[in-house]
């Protein structure tokens, strides 16, 4: 089964560095952190407007995810 689209889209996912709490503290604070580093929510509300729609399950999908369910009880 192919999707649609892929996990792998690097426009979706992208590879992000890792930041230590003292790297957040020395910025300043989370808020402090995000505007110097160009994150804050405006920018997340418009990444999840360009995000694909979500597809959904087939019913083939749908009964196998429900199996697995049911079998890791």
């Amino acid at each position: 089964m192919k999707a649609k689209h892929p996990i792998t889209n690097n426009e979706v996912f992208k590879t992000i560095a890792t930041v230590s709490p003292e790297e957040i503290l020395a910025a300043g604070g989370a808020t402090a952190f995000g505007v110097k580093t160009g994150k804050n929510s405006e920018t997340l509300k418009k990444a999840l407007k360009n995000f694909p729609e979500p597809e959904p399950f087939t019913e083939e999908e749908w009964a196998s995810l429900v199996e697995q369910m049911a079998n890791d009880k």
